[in-house]
């Protein structure tokens, strides 16, 4: 991808993705992680305000589902969207991250009796945004996330990737299911 400069970077700092942000071009912090790489270890903070880490489920495929916030539209209905369709899956959690404080994403997953996801927030996890280069850098949702799914095999290598070129599109479900059997 060529190099973006967001406001006060320089262009040599980013190396980011491009995705359309509420119509307009923003860019993300760095290049996405690749399918066939080891997914980065990272720690993310539930509801009990505990840190959990990605190889706290190791030996599970686990399907990223990374987003800007709950509080819109296409974010919610990924995570609704999600919670149905990989309920029958076996060996294989959902996590859903945003930039969310915790308390927002158990309100919203209990509310919606939401039990086949597991929400986390990446608000102070600096190791996801440094190894996934999902942050947007620019534009109208700068320091949230970028809209993607990222499926992780039981051996922790990443068999799926799907960066959302329009933020406020739903991700390709079926793919990432599929790639998660």
């Amino acid at each position: 991808m060529p190099v973006r400069a967001a406001a006060g970077a320089q262009a040599s700092d980013l190396q980011g993705e491009t995705v359309i942000c509420r119509g307009v071009e923003a860019h993300t912090s760095g290049p996405m992680i690749q399918v066939g790489q080891e997914a980065p270890d990272f720690r993310a903070v539930n509801a009990k305000m505990e840190e959990v880490s990605l190889s706290d489920f190791k030996g599970k495929k686990v399907i990223l589902n990374i987003f800007p916030s709950l509080d819109t539209p296409t974010c919610a209905l990924s995570v609704r969207q999600f919670n149905a369709r990989a309920a029958g899956l076996e060996n294989t959690v959902v996590l859903c991250l945003s930039m969310d404080l915790p308390f927002a994403q158990s309100r919203f997953c209990s509310t919606e009796g939401l039990d086949n996801v597991i929400p986390l927030s990446v608000f102070r996890s600096h190791d996801f945004v440094a190894h996934y280069g999902l942050r947007l850098a620019d534009g109208p949702l700068e320091g949230l996330m970028a809209r993607a799914v990222i499926v992780v095999d039981e051996n922790g290598k990443v068999n799926y990737t799907q960066l959302v070129e329009n933020i406020s599109h739903e991700p390709d479900y079926e793919a990432a299911l599929k790639a998660a059997q």
